[in-house]
């Protein structure tokens, strides 16, 4: 397999804007030759430090996501970070394409870098280019904001991407019980009501989140180390409390380094991604026919560079047909 030449792998290490927006491109070709030199830079890369923390920001639309992030990236540029946003809107039906734009909504620095996607088809609130696209990104930045479609209380697969999750609601939206029901309450890492600026309104709308939290994750056996999700209330628009949630942010992030669940949480991460794009190529008979999650498991963990993997089992797949 050609490898990527050494100075393009370089030039993503190195944050270099166009070089970013390259590689995101091909990682969005599906040509098939186009697809293998994605994967075969996705490789080298492999062999890159991974040091971002990848924040994942879910909940309903309207909650002001986007407004948060926005507040979100002035320290850590201050702090002479390198961010990354990703954002993942609503498929417009004409043409497939976002709708929303969301970089258009937010002023970015010369250390930031946004890309929008379209959900398209794809339940869970995220799209397939947007896994690939945090994967490469890792290796540019230090910070990865991902937004998801807000498309309602199905969006979970966030936790598969991201190593801190925020769930945002926003007092009286009456999404929390149906939070609980569709078991989106277990996911997050730290809860956040957004618009708190009026007091009893967001002491109110804290102690429903905090109840509803308690509901979800009923008592169970005390885990070691475990984390204790908090609940902050605050307001992108006014500025409230977003220090705290920076705080937070940053407490996480300590917490997954200095307990070694950052490795667990990647690596499966990887493997949700391998099963979810085999399970794209071949279909569920095809996933069956590799042996399953089981099967394509194995097979990753028998590979040093994971990307190829999924190239060489379709392939596998189609000399057996």
């Amino acid at each position: 397999m050609p490898q990527p030449p050494h100075s393009a792998v370089s030039a993503l290490v190195d944050f270099q804007r166009q070089a970013i927006a390259r590689a995101l491109n091909l990682l969005e070709d599906r040509r098939p030759d186009r697809q293998a030199q994605a994967l075969t830079l996705l490789d080298a890369l492999s062999t890159q430090p991974v040091s971002a923390q990848v924040v994942g920001l879910t909940g309903p639309p309207g909650v002001g996501k986007s407004s948060l992030i926005s507040r979100l990236i002035e320290p850590q540029v201050q702090a002479g970070r390198r961010v990354a946003i990703i954002a993942v809107d609503p498929s417009s039906k004409v043409s497939g394409g976002a709708l929303l734009g969301d970089r258009g909504r937010m002023q970015l620095a010369a250390e930031v870098y946004a890309r929008s996607y379209a959900a398209r088809d794809r339940l869970g609130g995220l799209s397939r280019e947007a896994f690939s696209a945090v994967f490469l990104l890792r290796h540019c930045c230090d910070v990865i904001l991902v937004e998801t479609v807000g498309v309602g209380q199905s969006e979970t697969d966030i936790a598969t991407l991201a190593d801190t999750t925020v769930l945002v609601v926003q007092p009286f939206s009456g999404d929390l019980l149906q939070f609980i029901k569709a078991g989106v309450m277990e996911i997050p890492d730290i809860l956040v009501v957004n618009k708190a600026d009026n007091q009893a309104l967001a002491q109110k709308a804290l102690s429903d989140t905090q109840a509803a939290l308690a509901l979800a994750r009923r008592p169970t056996p005390p885990e070691p180390e475990a984390w204790d999700s908090p609940v902050l209330a605050v307001s992108a628009a006014t500025n409230l409390n977003m220090d705290a949630l920076n705080q937070a942010l940053r407490a996480h992030w300590r917490h997954l380094q200095a307990t070694a669940k950052l490795e667990k949480k990647r690596a499966a991460q990887h493997l949700e991604w391998g099963i979810g794009e085999i399970r794209h190529e071949v279909g569920q008979r095809g996933l069956a026919a590799l042996g399953g999650v089981e099967g394509v498991r194995a097979a990753w963990n028998r590979q040093p560079a994971h990307w190829s993997v999924v190239r060489k089992l379709t392939a596998l797949l189609e000399r057996a047909q």
